[in-house]
């Protein structure tokens, strides 16, 4: 057999191919067109060099005098480049056209103004429209003659001027379209879809859709409630110091180019999009090919981290609500987000919710903020330096600026001692700052009791909430229920202290207080399960994670990952019920300066108010004042019987338990635990408690115990 020769394979020489996108030459002409203009001008004065004497003789020469209306025409072709550049590309070879033809008019038009050069054909160097209008007009006037040689040059120049001017009037027009545009856009896309084929309108009930319309018109935006609100002053924004600046991001393109080609390297083809420089990180976003799995993508996060030279990189994968991922990067240089730009808004300022809480700036920049009352309690963890009581200040400070004493009360444990002291001379304070565990627990089982009462309150007016209650109290003309936020600055201490009572109490708060205007702020440096337990967490579901130090801790806090690669100083992850993952939110920063001249100014403001007030006014305080006030006295006095004899207001069985023992004639714990169906603890303090007041004897061991009170007495 013949063996088959090899056939060389012949490998052409790459050609060199150096090729611009379409953008690139538009702007690249209009460049060189802007230039000539400008060398032209200078020309005039002799100011431009000999490249400036050589083009301005060699034009003069040509067309005369119509050399001053060349630079206009460089300046137009340069504008068209720039705004109407599709147009140019559909409009070229006509744009060239007319311009040469309004250059020719114009200088057959000069050449016109010279008669005495029609008779015999001369030579002259002063020709006002050079010797290309000169060859061009003395023909057509020795056939035409003067008038309609004019009417002919006019109207060619009229003419190209009008085809030169289409870029613009398309340009204009489609500016004017792209705002109609937007406003017409949701409703084209309304019209477009399908109807349904019946009435969705006949299930749904008119009455409810009355009540909707008066809420949204008694809501009062905050703007609305400043101005009526005559009895307070609210704080201005100009003691809020105006600290900011501008980002660093680094190099973009590169840092794009580097996630690209890091991840191609990995067999991962992706396409970069937007990039959005917020005032900690910068994120880059990019739509993998299709077919990538997103694993594949957030198991190269350490590669990704070493190829751009960060210490910490986060991968949100996907961008909620868009079809990105998102890469997240520290900035070289942060900004300092001042709660002054985040509360000098329109949002912040029209929005009718009471309990709106600033929480600084998204990775967009946008202002991002929280409602209380929506949540409706809000627990943060994060570590020492993290930025959890500036986060706390923020939030105190928020919620000021938007309340008055009577709409909104504070009660502030600060178990550290010197976070909170900064606020006692506040009126929105229901009580002094605490600082014991004791106290607290005391204050927590107020608050659970005040909890029932306004229960009963909402239920004899037949109201589902607060808000629904104060709109009803407001048209009546009386007084209204005011909001009361307990914010506790570090709940391990208490915790270690007073565990299970505080968790119990927190807990019940926690479910059953929204609808009472009752809301719980908790903060922690310490996330751990001991300290954040199961029951706490799923009753509180709106967290916010600063830095922790490891996984274990914000798995604890946001049962996920993500808070361990927080860059602290106030970098966050929001958790709610409106985002279906983590939002990172940069919080703003409060200086104890700012912090002093808003209450200093709040304080002494509202003072003149109340000297002015009459005597009556002034002696009347509210039920929760005076019974708080007067519970953590005792408490501080004797805290061991406070804290039995505040239990047995509470307790539902006290009354019948001193039925059973008056009616029986003889009181022991093993009769109120058969007759009550109780446990033996609280048997034995309910026991405890009746001695106490007087209603049967001590106990003289075996013997049961004497009963004092007969039935008729």
């Amino acid at each position: 057999m013949a063996k088959k020769k090899k056939e060389k394979k012949v490998v052409s020489p790459k050609k060199f191919n150096f090729s611009l996108p379409e953008k690139t030459k538009r702007y690249l002409f209009a460049s060189l067109s802007f230039l000539l203009a400008i060398i032209f001008v200078f020309s005039f004065s002799d100011n431009a060099g000999s490249v400036g004497e050589v083009l301005k003789n060699m034009f003069g020469f040509l067309i005369g005098n119509v050399i001053y209306i060349i630079p206009i025409i460089f300046a137009i072709f340069g504008i068209i480049l720039l705004k109407g550049g599709e147009h140019f590309e559909d409009n070229k070879n006509s744009l060239i056209i007319s311009t040469i033809i309004l250059i020719i008019g114009l200088a057959g038009f000069f050449s016109l103004l010279n008669p005495e050069l029609a008779e015999d054909f001369v030579w002259n160097k002063s020709l006002d429209g050079g010797w290309i209008g000169y060859l061009i007009s003395w023909p057509i006037l020795r056939g035409l003659d003067y008038i309609v040689s004019y009417a002919l040059f006019s109207i060619a120049i009229l003419i190209s001027l009008w085809i030169i001017i289409q870029p613009f009037k398309k340009t204009i027009e489609e500016v004017e379209d792209e705002e109609e545009e937007d406003v017409e856009e949701v409703k084209v896309e309304v019209t477009k879809k399908k109807k349904p084929s019946f009435d969705l309108s006949k299930f749904v009930p008119k009455k409810e859709e009355k009540v909707d319309e008066k809420e949204d018109k008694s809501l009062k935006t905050f703007e609305q409630k400043k101005q009526e609100n005559k009895e307070y002053k609210y704080p201005p924004l100009d003691l809020l110091s105006k600290k900011g600046g501008n980002p660093e991001g680094g190099d973009i393109s590169y840092n794009s180019s580097v996630i690209k080609r890091t991840l191609h390297t990995f067999g991962i083809p992706v396409e970069m999009s937007e990039v959005n420089v917020g005032p900690t990180v910068t994120q880059y976003t990019l739509k993998p090919a299709e077919g990538i799995k997103l694993s594949k993508i957030t198991a190269l996060q350490n590669d990704l981290a070493l190829a751009l030279a960060s210490p910490t990189i986060r991968i949100e994968a996907p961008i909620p609500g868009r079809s990105l991922v998102g890469i997240e990067i520290g900035n070289k240089k942060r900004a300092v987000v001042s709660l002054r730009e985040v509360l000098d808004t329109d949002e912040f300022k029209n929005s009718p919710a009471p309990l709106l809480m600033a929480l600084g700036k998204d990775v967009k920049g946008t202002p991002t903020f929280a409602d209380l009352a929506e949540m409706p309690h809000l627990l943060i963890g994060g570590t020492t330096g993290s930025g959890k009581t500036i986060c706390l200040n923020s939030i105190i400070l928020s919620l000021l600026y938007r309340n008055s004493p009577d709409e909104m009360k504070l009660i502030l444990v600060d178990p550290k001692r010197v976070e909170f002291p900064i606020y006692s001379n506040l009126e929105h304070l229901l009580c002094p700052v605490i600082y014991d565990a004791n106290q607290t627990l005391v204050t927590l089982k107020w608050l659970v009791g005040e909890m029932e009462r306004r229960f009963t309150v909402l239920a004899e007016a037949h109201s589902r909430d607060i808000t629904s209650y104060n709109q009803k109290m407001e048209k009546k003309g009386e007084d209204k229920l005011s909001y009361i936020i307990l914010i506790i600055d570090e709940l391990a201490d208490l915790m270690s202290v007073k565990g299970k009572e505080i968790e119990s109490y927190v807990v019940r708060l926690a479910q059953m207080s929204r609808a009472t205007g009752i809301h719980l702020i908790l903060a922690t440096q310490r996330p751990s399960v001991e300290v954040i337990t199961g029951l706490i967490k799923a009753n509180i579901t709106s967290r916010v994670a600063l830095k922790v130090g490891s996984l274990v801790d914000s798995r604890t806090i946001l049962d996920g990952s993500g808070a361990e690669k927080l860059l602290g100083k106030g970098d966050l992850l929001l958790l709610s019920k409106e985002f279906s993952k983590p939002k990172r939110v940069q919080n703003p920063f409060i200086s104890e300066n700012e912090i002093k001249k808003v209450i200093n100014w709040i304080t002494d403001s509202n003072l003149a108010i109340k000297e002015e007030a009459p005597e009556s006014l002034l002696e009347t305080e509210t039920e929760e004042d005076n019974s708080l006030m007067s519970e953590l006295t005792k408490s501080a006095e004797a805290p061991e019987t406070q804290m039995d004899n505040f239990y047995s207001k509470e307790d539902p069985m006290y009354e019948e338990a001193k039925r059973t023992v008056i009616s029986s004639k003889k009181a022991s714990t093993s009769l109120l635990q058969r007759r009550l169906g109780i446990g033996y603890a609280r048997a034995a303090r309910l026991m405890d408690i009746l001695e106490e007041r007087g209603i049967v004897g001590p106990q003289e061991g075996a013997k049961p115990r004497e009963v004092y009170f007969s039935e008729e007495e």
